[in-house]
């Protein structure tokens, strides 16, 4: 028997078969293509959710000498809001998690509640990306959609109501809307009375790994599957990659190194205080009964994206990049370039969150290769690593090991520095489809094939190499890490270091 994994992202679905011992039987994936019809605005045809996730598990059930499908499970990237009739039809566009619209409702939401109150509450501070800014935003300036709305689902509910089976939602992913109340696992009152939205209309958060339902015949034929195929529920993309990453437990972090890097850090307590408010932490419940993650992130990949563009113009291919960088890792100087590059194209993450900073260069001369810019943009990208493993470790994350997946994995020069610079063990595990892993590994604990998660890691869970940080060339470093520490403080816009020092009074 096989598991049948789905994880659906923003601008890419994915889906794999496993077996229940970890191997990938097959995996397919395919692009959405977003629609910006006004600046800060980015909107998808929600129905393109259900066609994609449709034709990717036909096209895996289709392959000859597949074994039957055993359970599906559907997690996806968080804050997508998709407005719906009470029988689960779209209404209107799904909102995406990027959308940026909601920026004065989600300032509005604040000053109601307070951030302090607002972080305590819901281990969040506001944002426009989350989904209840949102949903405000719907309240104020689509009446006729929210009025018409029976329910205001997230992605992976919405594509259970389509499969015929209840609204459910992962506390990870509730979460992600801004108004669950972390400590008692249900929705704030506080939060829906101030934006005016009763619970009844939203999902219904229950654990990841809950056994949604089974799957009628219309639904079993949508996937390609047998009739009664169980359907379990996943959860917000980053937490389930980090259990299929083998993060589940205290002392242990993910590391997505893709456009975003985001570190995961699991504990078994919500880390809600004044340092993780002061750095906007992400604090909410893990996939994991009982356990929670702490989630730090900021935009690093794009800046290899920017790089290539100015290097070798249109996008190539994912091989003969990797090959174009290759040739530049092997002819990267030998030390620090001296060059400080902050990878800020789209603004900072954590700990400020400020839209308005940008990408800097400093150091450039006559003898600046091209080599010198793509050493110099990795050594940007461990420093803000290391500045976000020192926020992580000052809100009370515990960690020295980092289990580590996505594109930045396959740069040596790069994995190297950031295991340097923050100090940390980087395991690359053997299968790079975390998200879908981890989604495999849920369903087989919820048909039985293993008692628990930790049973299921030893088993699905392999590491493939470990990078060990070297001291001495941390030491090289440290006064091009002074560097870039007071070249950022120097971008972030004035409001932000107020709002910083601020911290808990804000």
């Amino acid at each position: 028997m096989s598991l049948l994994a789905i994880d659906v992202g923003s601008s890419r679905c994915k889906a794999a078969l496993f077996s229940s011992s970890g191997e990938m039987l097959g995996m397919r994936s395919a692009v959405f293509v977003p629609d910006f019809p006004r600046p800060g605005y980015a909107e998808l045809n929600a129905n393109n959710f259900l066609t994609v996730v449709m034709a990717l598990a036909r096209q895996l059930t289709a392959l000859p000498q597949t074994e039957p499908v055993q359970a599906v499970c559907l997690s996806s990237h968080g804050e997508t809001l998709i407005p719906a009739t009470a029988d689960g039809q779209a209404l209107g566009p799904a909102i995406l998690n990027m959308d940026g619209r909601a920026t004065r409702e989600a300032s509005w939401i604040e000053e109601q509640t307070g951030r302090r109150q607002l972080f305590m509450l819901t281990g969040h501070t506001s944002h426009p990306m989350y989904t209840t800014p949102k949903l405000l935003w719907l309240r104020q300036n689509d009446r006729e959609v929210f009025n018409g709305a029976g329910r205001f689902l997230n992605v992976t509910s919405f594509l259970l109501m389509q499969l015929g089976l209840p609204p459910l939602v992962d506390y990870s992913h509730a979460a992600r809307f801004m108004a669950l109340d972390v400590r008692r696992l249900a929705w704030s009152a506080e939060i829906l009375n101030i934006v005016e939205i009763s619970p009844d209309a939203l999902p219904i958060p229950v654990q990841a790994g809950t056994l949604a339902g089974m799957l009628d015949s219309t639904a079993a034929a949508m996937l390609g599957v047998a009739v009664g195929t169980p359907v379990v529920v996943g959860g917000h993309d980053q937490v389930i990659g980090a259990i299929g990453l083998g993060v589940i437990a205290k002392g242990r972090a993910a590391g997505s190194l893709g456009t975003y890097e985001c570190i995961t850090v699991a504990s078994d307590e919500l880390l809600l205080n004044d340092a993780a408010l002061q750095a906007s932490l992400n604090c909410y419940p893990h996939a994991v009964p009982g356990q929670y993650v702490t989630i730090a992130y900021f935009p690093g990949g794009i800046m290899m994206q920017w790089l290539e563009e100015i290097l070798y113009g249109a996008k190539r291919e994912t091989e003969q990049d990797d090959h174009l960088f290759a040739d530049l890792e092997l002819g990267a100087p030998a030390g620090p370039t001296e060059l400080v590059i902050t990878p800020h194209l789209i603004g900072t993450c954590n700990p400020e969150f400020d839209s308005q900073a940008r990408g800097a260069i400093t150091g450039l001369s006559f003898d600046t290769t091209r080599a010198h810019l793509y050493k110099g943009i990795q050594e940007g990208i461990a420093s803000e690593l290391s500045i976000l493993t020192r926020c992580l470790e000052d809100a009370g994350c515990s960690f020295g090991d980092v289990n580590v997946f996505g594109g930045g994995v396959r740069s040596p020069l790069g994995m190297l520095l950031r295991a340097s610079l923050t100090k940390k063990r980087l395991h690359i595990m053997s299968c790079q489809e975390a998200v879908c892993l981890g989604g495999a590994m849920l369903a087989s604990v919820a048909v039985g094939t293993y008692s628990d998660l930790g049973e299921a890691a030893r088993a699905m869970v392999r590491e493939q190499d470990c990078v060990h940080p070297d001291l001495l060339l941390a030491a090289q470093y440290r006064s091009q890490v002074e560097r870039y520490r007071q070249l950022r403080s120097m971008l972030v816009h004035p409001y932000h270091q107020k709002h910083q020092h601020r911290g808990e009074q804000a």
